[in-house]
């Protein structure tokens, strides 16, 4: 049994993440996490300063088992099998031991040791007291503080395997603090965070993955809340913004681990902890959504209490949820339209906004839809197309002829392959700053409504600020119709 719980499918990461868990459930403040490179003889320790157990406490955390997924626990507990503490550790060690002592109290240890239980195999359920022969000088940190918990791994078979070396330690590193980061990053930040996570020594800093506070994020929902029997479900829906908008340090953090498109979807999380970022959680409209380029831009934070893991179906690694069939409708809704918005978002690069006073914005293309599938016509509407149609004379069908063309040659294809590899939409010269180019397609235009058409100074400014894409060049047609440029 010890050695099949070793094959439940935890990275490093998550089991760290779940020793954690323990830590902050026991009212810590502080953890730290110590990689110590030996070759076959690495270890990691996990040191927090929460209040302890003492040796009867200790001796139930270290049991298989000893408590019912089904008991009360703490509004704040971040458990529920009673099982974290030993799969997380067995998937990565052979070794674990666990030292803790509370306020005045003296110090307890405890030690599972699969290599000693695989030797002695009719001995039963070997644990040990006191650290192994040669370790009980790792234990020294824990005895400097006034309380508190020491996991130590040690014959870290699934972590250092053959042709491992110190660079892929030094790589794991680096993966366990973005891991962390991520996981905890609503207890990491803020003014009063309320936990200080420490990698070697190092403050690991919080990832926010839906960048609370930019002034450049388009779209955020109030908070929707829903009662369930288990409790209180609240949803928030994000759209972050384009990468136009960001500096190339601020778009590389904010994709995240994982990269944008992969970190798309909900983020579930439960007491403030992110459980799992996992893409939109099988729901859809018919089938399933999968994580797709044009929807990157999409993040919905949902908070559940933890009176929930069971209507979720929260798996024992916290890697897998599914939402309850009463709450479906409810959050399709919601995903869809953070969906579509996020989708326009990326379309336009984030520069579609309304104009001035919030009248539509004509634009140069649109989007019809028909039984045989979508098809996108240019818009004579458009002022820059309505100027040449109306001026056309004799040469309007030749016009009218190469709009035409153009409509049915579109390389939708070779646009749709080159966003897909690329994971961005092509850019156009009429994207952030104004070029040459704007200022003399611009000024043209201007001079045409005012001289041609007849239109007056306001007329023109107020309909080339509601034309795409000009609505975005709002202080170039004021330069321009004042003479300015």
């Amino acid at each position: 049994m010890m050695e099949a719980l070793r094959g439940l499918g935890y990275s490093t990461m998550a089991a760290l993440a779940d020793i954690v868990d323990n830590s902050v459930s026991a009212g810590a403040y502080e953890v730290r996490i110590d990689f110590l490179w030996a070759g076959t003889a690495s270890r990691i320790s996990i040191l927090d300063d929460g209040r302890g157990m003492d040796d009867t406490e200790l001796e139930s955390a270290m049991t298989l088992g000893d408590k019912s997924a089904l008991a009360d626990r703490a509004a704040d507990d971040l458990g529920r099998f009673g099982m974290g503490l030993k799969t997380a550790s067995f998937s990565q060690c052979r070794r674990l031991t666990v030292a803790s002592f509370r306020e005045r109290g003296t110090l307890c240890c405890r030690r599972w040791d699969l290599d000693a239980i695989a030797a002695r195999p009719n001995e039963g359920w070997l644990l040990f007291e006191g650290p192994a022969a040669g370790s009980e000088s790792f234990l020294a940190p824990l005895s400097g503080q006034g309380k508190g918990t020491l996991v130590l791994w040690e014959v870290l078979d699934r972590v250092v395997t053959d042709g491992f070396t110190i660079d892929d330690f030094a790589d794991l590193i680096d993966g366990v603090e973005a891991r962390l980061a991520m996981v905890f990053h609503r207890m990491l930040q803020g003014p009063h965070p309320s936990l200080s996570l420490l990698v070697n020594g190092r403050p690991v800093e919080p990832w926010d993955p839906f960048m609370s506070g930019h002034a450049a994020k388009p779209w955020e929902s109030p908070v929707a809340t829903q009662v369930t029997a288990s409790g209180l479900v609240a949803v928030a829906c994000h759209v972050l913004p384009h990468r136009d908008l960001l500096t190339p340090d601020e778009y590389d953090k904010a994709g995240g681990p994982e990269g944008w498109t992969a970190q798309q979807g909900f983020y579930v999380y439960r007491n403030r902890r992110l459980l799992l970022a996992d893409g939109w959680l099988g729901l859809g409209q018919g089938r399933a959504w999968h994580r797709e380029e044009a929807h990157r831009l999409a993040r919905v934070r949902l908070d559940i209490p933890n009176t929930a893991d069971a209507d979720w179906k929260i798996d024992i690694r916290k890697s897998t949820a599914h939402p309850p069939v009463s709450l479906r409708p409810w959050l399709t809704r919601l995903a869809e339209d953070t969906r579509d918005r996020a989708r326009r978002v990326f379309a336009y690069r984030g520069s579609l906004r309304p104009s001035p006073g919030g009248v539509p914005v004509e634009q140069a293309w649109r989007a019809e839809h028909s039984r045989s599938g979508m098809r996108y016509r240019i818009d004579g509407k458009h002022p820059a197309v309505a100027a040449v149609l109306e001026a056309a004379g004799p040469l309007l069908p030749l016009v009218r002829s190469m709009l035409r063309v153009v409509e049915e040659t579109v390389p939708m294809q070779r646009m749709w392959l080159d966003t897909a590899e690329n994971r961005e939409t092509p850019r156009t010269g009429f994207s952030g700053e104004p070029t040459a180019d704007v200022v003399e397609v611009l000024r043209a235009l201007y001079n045409d409504m005012v001289g041609r058409r007849g239109m007056s100074v306001e007329s023109a400014k107020a309909l080339l600020m509601r034309t795409e894409p000009f609505q975005n060049y709002l202080d170039l047609i004021e330069a321009i119709s004042s003479g300015g440029v």
